[in-house]
């Protein structure tokens, strides 16, 4: 079975796939879901570090956070899949927006230890947090009957959930993209993270906007803590256990740059899927070495811009 410790190589639940058996297709679309989950939960920190130069680490503390309420909202008390995922990005935003405006915006001038001791802080905080009030029980995603069984792709018979995934991931992306270049927000963002001054002389509410950029990008991680439930689980651990992926992420993909951290979402899941398939003692390993040859190269990552 393909190893549950990694975010890219994961079970796949009471449909787990064989991996002797798994052709080229399985494969790539294995690679391209799991790697979709990671671009949804990785985004908003990407936005949001690249905005703010804000060193989040419990970004994934948020995608838990959400996930919970997704899950719990489904399992307890029979909520629809889709208004799960509406209420578990509300959760979250609502969250993410109260401690933006109560903690984080005090540390922003603050230097990167004070921020990075916060944050690591805070993760152990929601740790404690989720313990005493669901439990250390791990929490899995039941799939709506639509998207259970496999899909007929023509070239091969796939799960439907993780075609499900890949298509939700590319309408994220776009979405988020058109967003970002086409509405007035967007320039805003655009505008406040190549010169914070300027913008603010230009009449730009630079803190609403923080508020309401952390708020989304809280919101987008816990709509990928709940999609991604379903085969990495859920536990109080979440948070500390998967944090050095989005970082990955979000390093070789490149602050602010939401294409970047699509495709290196997708490059590191499928990469992972094959390293595990061939190396399976010391696939997780190359990642790590791959990641800093190529910062070595590009510290900006592949689609970051480069400081002049």
């Amino acid at each position: 079975m393909f190893a549950t410790h990694s975010p890219f190589a994961v079970g796949w639940g009471a449909g787990s796939l064989v991996i002797e058996n798994i052709d080229f297709a399985g494969i790539l679309l294995g690679g391209l879901s799991a790697g979709t989950v990671l671009f949804i939960v990785s985004v908003g920190l990407s936005i949001t570090m690249g905005l703010m130069g804000f060193v989040n680490l419990a970004h994934g503390a948020f995608a838990m956070f959400g996930g919970y309420v997704i899950v719990l909202a489904m399992n307890r008390a029979h909520v629809g899949f889709a208004a799960a995922l509406a209420l578990g990005f509300l959760a979250a935003a609502a969250l993410g927006a109260v401690l933006e405006r109560l903690l984080y915006r005090r540390l922003y001038r603050a230097g990167e230890l004070d921020q990075v001791l916060f944050t690591i802080g805070l993760i152990f905080i929601f740790i404690a947090a989720t313990v005493i009030v669901v439990g250390p029980e791990s929490q899995l995603l039941t799939l709506p009957q639509s998207l259970r069984g496999q899909l007929d792709l023509g070239f091969t018979h796939y799960r439907t959930y993780s075609v499900f995934l890949i298509v939700v991931g590319f309408l994220i992306v776009a979405g988020i993209w058109l967003a970002i270049e086409r509405t007035r927000i967007g320039a805003q963002i655009r505008a406040t993270v190549d010169n914070r001054r300027m913008a603010e002389s230009l009449g730009i509410n630079v803190d609403r906007l923080f508020t309401i950029t952390f708020a989304f990008g809280s919101g987008m991680a816990a709509i990928g803590g709940g999609l991604g439930a379903e085969f990495l689980g859920l536990d109080p651990q979440y948070a500390l256990k998967y944090l050095v992926y989005f970082l990955i992420v979000v390093s070789v993909g490149g602050l602010g740059s939401v294409v970047g951290v699509y495709c290196a979402a997708l490059l590191l899941g499928v990469l992972d899927f094959v390293l595990k398939l061939y190396v399976p003692k010391g696939g997780t390993m190359f990642i790590y070495v791959l990641t800093i040859l190529l910062l070595l190269w590009r510290p900006q990552g592949l689609f970051g811009r480069k400081e002049t």
